[in-house]
């Protein structure tokens, strides 16, 4: 174990050894407590090397920037400290620790102290340390893969057209590059693609880019698809047939919009508004706003931030969980009625699936690397299940009952039946986006790519439990 520094040795011996100084040595000015700043300065991560997971054994990298130059810092966890020397922070503010972790680490959410000195002030950091999912059960699918167009976020099937789409944006605003895309379920060859229209110049003057696509349904009642154009903070209609854009609502519409859900049922079109508690509502028939869906949390001081959106459109529910705090939420579409339930071992979840069947609510959570089997009825958690490193979309399959995990940092869809059993975890290539289940047996997913040549992003995936 590596001894403290002398600074923090002293702020460990506690009142009694400083007055023992004092009255031994009452010349000496030195003091433990030297000169504080009131707030932390700039902002430290703890986390993988070159954004990678985490794991027992691994390697970590500890990383701050906009501190005070000339300032030293220790690292500790708990009462250990894991830098052998004090580190000093460079001419620039910034300052770099490799940590080797332990083989006999624990996974989750690690607290690392870190204090400096010249000025004084401490914060605390969390690293991540994930666990790992062995890949397995690939012999229980058939699975086809093909690459697609750059910068893929979703996928939804429709069984009256006979296609899934796909939607596409590459980097950030102001977005350049961005395609609906229209995919042959046979081949997984492009059919079409339409390039979103230009968007309106960003507040301070600058180019808008385009209205780039990223959450998307299908409405097979009235031939659409429904977008959401995240950047732009509203949604979008096209025609399923050639992709020509129907409604283009206006900026401001849906506050960073991320999920959309169709209700054919009831010709309504669900939008989450990320960062707020509303589901946006529109009339798929008329296409326009309606009331919004708010959802209050529960939690004392906290507001629910809607994220994934499901829906079970025979039984009249709509399923949202929350990235800002531990909690779902169920609306009953009929009656209007919003039942929110508390999610302990949950953290940042965005991911959420319903059963109707079972009355299961199934949370993906990036934080905590976990899946989450909720029974919606009591809100009763009844398997907390270890998936893999940052798991950021979930699908249940109905027909063989079985839910698909995208995990984002493993690279890897997970599936897990009812009962918390991993069954299989597949190779989903570089970061798995998001998933949808088909409601025939299928499972269409997507996934992202590290950079312009990685051969194993930018890809389309249909899953299918392989037959005897």
């Amino acid at each position: 174990m590596a001894h403290p520094s002398r600074p923090s040795f002293r702020a460990l011996l506690g009142v009694s050894a400083l007055a023992l100084a004092v009255i031994s040595a009452p010349a000496l000015a030195e003091t433990v407590f030297t000169k504080p700043l009131v707030d932390f300065p700039g902002r430290v991560s703890a986390g993988g090397v070159e954004r990678a997971p985490v794991h027992k054994g691994g390697k970590a990298v500890i990383e701050g920037q906009d501190l005070i130059p000339g300032q030293t810092v220790t690292l500790m966890r708990g009462t250990t400290t894991l830098n052998a020397e004090p580190i000093t922070v460079d001419a620039e503010g910034k300052f770099s620790f490799a940590l080797d972790v332990d083989a006999e680490a624990e996974t989750g959410l690690q607290p690392i102290a870190v204090i400096t000195e010249n000025p004084a002030s401490a914060e605390v950091v969390q690293l991540k340390i994930s666990p790992e999912v062995a890949i397995s059960g690939a012999d229980k699918f058939a699975i086809a893969s093909e690459p697609v167009v750059r910068g893929l976020y979703q996928v939804k099937f429709s069984e009256a057209a006979n296609a899934a789409f796909v939607t596409s944006a590459v980097g950030r605003p102001p977005v350049k590059e961005a395609k609906l895309v229209k995919i042959n379920p046979e081949t997984l060859k492009i059919e079409a693609e339409a390039v979103p229209g230009a968007a309106p110049a960003r507040p301070d003057g600058s180019d808008g880019g385009l209205f780039a696509v990223y959450g998307v349904d299908v409405d097979e009642a009235n031939g659409n698809v429904w977008v959401t154009n995240t950047r732009q903070d509203t949604a979008a209609v096209y025609k399923q047939s050639d992709l020509s854009l129907v409604k283009q609502f206006e900026p401001g519409a849906v506050p960073h919009a991320r999920d959309v859900v169709v209700d054919e049922a009831n010709g309504r079109a669900y939008a989450s508004a990320t960062g707020t508690p509303e589901i946006k509502v529109f009339d798929t028939g008329t296409l326009e706003p309606l009331e919004p869906i708010t959802i209050q949390s529960q939690i004392r001081g906290e507001e629910f931030s809607t994220m994934a959106l499901d829906i079970d459109e025979a039984g009249g529910k709509l399923v949202t969980v929350s990235i800002s705090t531990p909690e779902a939420a169920v609306v009953d579409l009929a009656s209007g009625e919003v039942k929110v339930i508390a999610l302990p071992g949950a953290k940042v979840a965005s991911g959420v699936a319903y059963d109707p069947q079972e009355g299961l609510i199934f949370v993906a959570s990036q934080a905590t690397d976990n899946l989450l089997i909720v029974k919606a009825e009591t809100g009763e958690v009844l398997h907390d299940v270890a998936v893999g490193a940052g798991p950021l979309n979930v699908a249940f399959e109905p027909v063989g009952r079985l839910a698909y995990v995208a995990n984002r940092g493993a690279g890897t869809i997970a599936v897990v039946s009812p009962e918390g059993e991993v069954v299989a975890n597949l190779d989903a290539g570089s970061f798995p986006n998001q998933l949808r289940a088909d409601g025939k047996g299928n499972v269409w997913a997507v996934n992202k790519s590290r950079g312009e040549d990685d051969e194993a992003g930018d890809r389309i995936w249909r899953i299918t439990p392989a037959t005897e």
